[in-house]
């Protein structure tokens, strides 16, 4: 078939990849409009783009969509993996199978924006990845083929992202082979479902008086950004990695135990392991506590 990949985020590459060496024709990929990154806020391709520029595949940065439209007339197929631009019905209609979407999820578990956060975040047992037929609603479309793999309290938002990125290539594989065997997908059961709104940063603030495990599971949760953060002598400190103890504090204070950085919950206290001091790189939460010079009476809060 001759398809079109729309997409942004580096979690589409190894799908990419794989799409680029199989017998399908990848004419082209369709990605976002490059955007003001890093500290000096310059323009910088999505690494979609810049995937397609070393892998000498055509890339398409379309403003609209009626400009999207126009491109798709003549394909077999569009996959979109983290495009971030809704699509109206009309455009999902043009190619002569319309738009398959891979979904960072086990549909209807965690429809829209963060599946992979709202996952860890709600401590699911499993997660996985769905291929399903775009259609007018949020992530309702009937599915095609699904994965799944083991989500362990551990796991944060970076580590799973890449488990699924990988995890994705095959289900998506295999749905280009049902479509071209003319196989119907499966209607969505919407039994279960929930939504997986966007993450803000005012989210990320740490309530000390939570459960350790559900404090840990955001922090993994919000890892990278917008990340997890609490206030700490009136400065942002973002919290990037915990481990919960067997160790009782009052909550949000802090304490440095066989030189363990300690802040106690509504349950036992956690691990500082690694943090970001507000306008510093990211390191060991014992070497800033050091530096800090941290104190029993020290409160995050």
């Amino acid at each position: 078939m001759r398809i079109a990949v729309a997409a942004t985020p580096e979690v589409a590459l190894p799908t990419l990849e794989a799409l680029r060496v199989s017998s399908h024709e990848l004419a082209f990929v369709i990605s976002r409009a490059d955007a003001p990154a890093g500290r000096g806020r310059e323009l910088r391709e999505s690494p979609v783009a810049q995937w397609a520029q070393r892998s000498g595949v055509e890339v398409k940065k379309p403003d609209t969509s009626d400009e999207i439209g126009a491109l798709v007339k003549g394909l077999d197929l569009v996959l979109t993996i983290g495009y971030g631009f809704i699509l109206p019905e009309n455009i999902l209609q043009i190619p002569t199978h319309g738009f398959i979407n891979l979904h960072f999820s086990l549909l209807p578990r965690w429809r829209g924006a963060a599946p992979v956060q709202r996952a860890i975040e709600a401590g699911d047992s499993i997660t996985g990845v769905t291929v399903f037929k775009l259609d007018k609603g949020m992530d309702t479309g009937p599915i095609y083929r699904t994965a799944q793999t083991p989500l362990s309290n551990g796991c944060n938002s970076a580590e799973l992202f890449e488990i699924l990125a990988a995890l994705g290539v095959k289900p998506v594989l295999d749905t280009l082979e049902l479509i071209a065997a003319g196989e119907q997908p499966i209607v969505q059961n919407e039994a279960g479902s929930s939504r997986a709104k966007k993450l803000s940063k005012e989210e990320g603030h740490i309530d000390w008086s939570k459960e350790a495990i559900d404090i840990e599971r955001k922090v993994n949760a919000f890892y990278g950004n917008p990340g997890a953060w609490s206030n700490f002598r009136g400065q942002i400190l973002k919290i990037d990695k915990v481990h919960v103890t067997e160790h009782v504090l009052p909550r949000g204070y802090m304490d440095v135990i066989d030189k363990k950085v300690l802040v106690g919950t509504s349950t036992c206290a956690l691990e500082l392991v690694e943090v970001t001091p507000a306008g510093k790189a990211t390191l060991a939460a014992a070497a800033w506590a050091n530096g800090a010079r941290i104190t029993s009476k020290d409160l995050l809060n």
